[in-house]
């Protein structure tokens, strides 16, 4: 399934459409999660999370890994969304410009996601320089996908559960203890 490029007559540096259309669409998702992080609107940072996890979907159709980006809709799009816009509405957070919303912080957080970027950049491409997933033999199929989901990812998806009926259950708290202080 994986090889070495010129092996099989592909080369690195001659993109075809849909990996031209790959790189504009993660472009997009990433100036969709710069706008979220940036934002002073919470809103408004909630509908631009929605735009970068939609792309993120389009991204997993463009790598024909049609399962894992019906996940990323259904389970992304459609719950963790609702979930942080319910969360919102819940703790009556202020819908226009919050000016609580930036920290002083800015520019040290700036530092160390430009340097976890580069570092995870660099291994990612150190590591498979020289490989490549020939996704027409089923690398990509719901059946691959699903056996790699639920056999090594699990636990991980059982703690985001966890953590975002959590983040539900301190909402609804936050909210009847304002209430009560009334």
């Amino acid at each position: 399934m994986t090889g070495s490029l010129s092996s099989q007559g592909h080369s690195f540096l001659t993109p075809g459409g849909v990996e031209i259309v790959f790189v504009l669409v993660g472009l997009a998702v990433l100036g969709a999660a710069l706008l979220t992080v940036t934002t002073k609107q919470l809103v408004h940072a909630a509908l631009w999370l929605v735009v970068a996890l939609g792309g993120l979907a389009i991204e997993y159709l463009l790598l024909t890994a049609e399962f894992i980006a019906w996940v990323q809709v259904l389970i992304y799009l459609g719950s963790v969304v609702v979930l942080v816009l319910f969360g919102l509405m819940l703790t009556k957070a202020p819908i226009g410009a919050s000016p609580d919303a930036d920290s002083g912080n800015r520019w040290v957080a700036l530092g160390v996601a430009v340097a976890a970027a580069a570092t995870l950049v660099t291994l990612v491409v150190d590591a498979f320089r020289s490989t490549w997933i020939d996704l027409a033999a089923g690398g990509g199929s719901t059946r691959a996908n699903g056996t790699m989901l639920f056999r090594y990812w699990v636990l991980p998806f059982e703690a985001l559960s966890v953590l975002l009926l959590a983040a539900l259950v301190g909402a609804v708290v936050i909210s009847r203890r304002h209430r009560e202080e009334r």
